[in-house]
């Protein structure tokens, strides 16, 4: 990619979310609204959200790599991601938003103690900034390879870049972004798909020139039980991982936490035959691409078919929905360690002032430290070897029982906390000790079912265990007589905290409203521009256009009702 036209939709839409960010500087006054929304984010934004924050460049490199080397198994793969968001819609999502609490990590201090939640926030912080990390690697790779620029200062480029408007904008300015990205990506596929079926000479030429078992479910080293264990591990993670349980807590009630995952679920029964399609086009345009190049298949169809300006819209939208995901990642991350290392064990008495500041310094900071494990991606087997293994060996001593103890009331955070440990020290043996000293390697399916299946079984042994004294844990019960004892807000500061409330969601849909408008702007321009696909892109524009009269009618309905004569009336209420 060597055109003006592609370099300046790059540069003109990375200034464009960059404003975004800055438009939300001074729209968090305390850590409530700042890393929750005020919780009262419209359910749909929530779950376009928490869908983008699941995507990334990794998407179409990791995934990508897959659907071009083993075909349809990539979505087969993907849809255990729609069974997981069901469950969590059906059983979870509701009960995270009736704990109350702001964080994952604050329900696990209160449920299980805090030398539980030390132990939690440790492990989760390390593990988000590798998995983040990994997935700033191939975005910066896709970069780079297109642009022709070193690897190493791309990377450290669009990671600085990245971070930047979290740190300012907190969560609404994520949100505003993942909106964005899933708007330009959609588009930008809808281009795509018609370009390459016309590329390969049609779709019965395309299903003629691939393997005969390009379109079986189960594919290669991707068994039946693999996906059986994956399907338990994004119960687990699409259910408890704390970047994902910030958009069931950041809403205004259990019933909408339950529709941010029902919409997440449907986006992904639709979604991955849509993304997956046009690198699996590329295995019958091009077969022979071996190793980590099948990482470069999604890129390469793009370079192949799309033209000038188009090219560079989805390159733009493959870099901003890892931004997206990396900076959802980044705002837990930095809530966690604001909400309950600085403010529940530093400074207990912090200001919202120290606490905004503390907010934002940190997230700079979990930002350079994904930066350097970007750095390091390629010297460990690449995107697919580092997500997938991740996941594999944390996903269920981490995530599982926080998500057990949200039913239980006889688990313990002894008991917790000796599952947790003992599960992940028995998974990293078998990935990292015994194949050097014992030439003992799993399989990828033996490793999901042994990362998955062993702390599942510890924990409903225990459960059992426990079952037999009758008796409720001591744990549960002080967690119950602390949430009768929490203070309850004055009826003059509910009234305040309400307003700004909803003045800052009601801005921040104005300005995805303003958004879809520019971006609706940018795509009627390049229909002029392209070469091909001038038609499909003009008709996109246009739909996009009529997407923006959604968030703006619903910004209309936000009332700022508390005005000075109601919080007058509350405040006389209290007296």
């Amino acid at each position: 990619m060597n055109t003006t036209i592609d370099t300046a939709v790059i540069v003109i839409f990375s200034a464009f979310v960059l404003v975004i960010g800055m438009l939300f500087a001074r729209t968090g006054r305390n850590l409530k609204s700042f890393f929750a929304g005020g919780e009262a984010v419209p359910w749909f934004i929530g779950g376009l959200s928490l869908f983008m924050s699941f995507f990334s460049a990794g998407t179409f490199v990791a995934w990508g790599s897959i659907a071009y080397k083993y075909g349809w198994v990539a979505i087969t793969i993907q849809w255990t991601m729609c069974i997981g968001a069901i469950i969590t819609g059906l059983w979870l999502a509701p009960r995270w938003k009736k704990t109350g609490a702001l964080t994952a990590a604050e329900f696990i201090r209160k449920r299980l103690g805090l030398t539980v939640q030390k132990t939690y926030i440790f492990i989760f912080t390390l593990v988000s900034i590798f998995i983040k990390g990994s997935v700033l690697y191939p975005v910066a790779k896709l970069v780079s390879i297109s642009l022709n620029l070193p690897l190493i200062p791309t990377t450290i480029g669009l990671g600085i870049f990245m971070i930047a408007y979290t740190a300012v904008g907190g969560l609404w300015a994520v949100m505003v972004t993942d909106i964005l990205q899933f708007v330009v990506l959609s588009a930008a596929v809808f281009i795509l798909m018609p370009l390459a079926f016309d590329k390969v000479g049609g779709f019965e030429a395309f299903t003629q020139k691939v393997p005969a078992t390009f379109f079986e479910p189960l594919n290669g080293e991707y068994t039946f039980g693999f996906v059986l264990a994956f399907i338990f591990y994004h119960i687990a993670y699409i259910g408890g991982n704390w970047t994902f349980v910030q958009r069931y807590t950041s809403v205004d009630s259990p019933k909408s936490a339950r529709k941010v995952a029902f919409l997440f679920a449907g986006l992904y029964l639709v979604s991955p035959i849509i993304w997956m399609l046009p690198p699996m086009i590329y295995k019958a345009i091009n077969p022979s691409l071996v190793g980590l190049d099948t990482e470069n298949a999604y890129l390469e169809i793009c370079r192949l078919v799309l033209p000038p300006g188009l090219l560079g819209l989805m390159l733009t939208g493959m870099y901003f929905s890892t931004s997206a995901s990396a900076n959802t990642a980044l705002n837990v991350v930095s809530a966690v360690f604001t909400n309950d290392i600085y403010k529940g064990i530093i400074n207990p008495g912090a200001t919202d002032g120290q606490l905004i500041r503390v907010a934002r310094l940190s997230s700079w900071g979990f930002g350079l430290g994904m930066i350097g494990i970007a750095l390091l991606v390629p010297y460990v087997g690449g995107i697919v070897e580092v997500v997938l293994s991740i996941g594999a060996v944390t996903g269920g001593p981490l995530l599982a029982p926080a998500i057990w103890a949200l039913f239980s009331k006889r688990q313990t955070g002894r008991t917790t906390l000796w599952i947790t440990c003992s599960t992940l020290g028995l998974n990293l043996v078998f990935k990292l000790i015994l194949p050097v000293l014992a030439g003992i390697k799993l399989s990828r399916a033996e490793e999901m079912v042994m990362g998955m299946g062993v702390p599942i079984l510890l924990l409903a042994v225990a459960e059992w265990l426990a079952s037999r004294e009758t008796t409720v844990s001591s744990d549960y019960l002080r967690y119950v007589q602390d949430k009768a004892d929490a203070p309850v807000m004055s009826s003059k500061e509910a009234a305040s905290e309400a307003v700004e409330t909803k003045r800052q969601n009601r801005f921040g849909l104005k300005v995805i409203a303003g958004s879809l408008v520019f971006t609706a702007l940018m795509l009627f321009g390049l229909s002029f521009l392209t070469t091909e696909g001038a038609g499909i892109t003009a008709t996109i524009s246009a739909v996009v256009l009529v997407m923006a009269v959604i968030p703006w009618r619903a910004a209309q309905r936000v009332k700022l009702s508390s005005g000075p004569q109601q919080v007058e009336k509350l405040i006389n209420s209290d007296n």
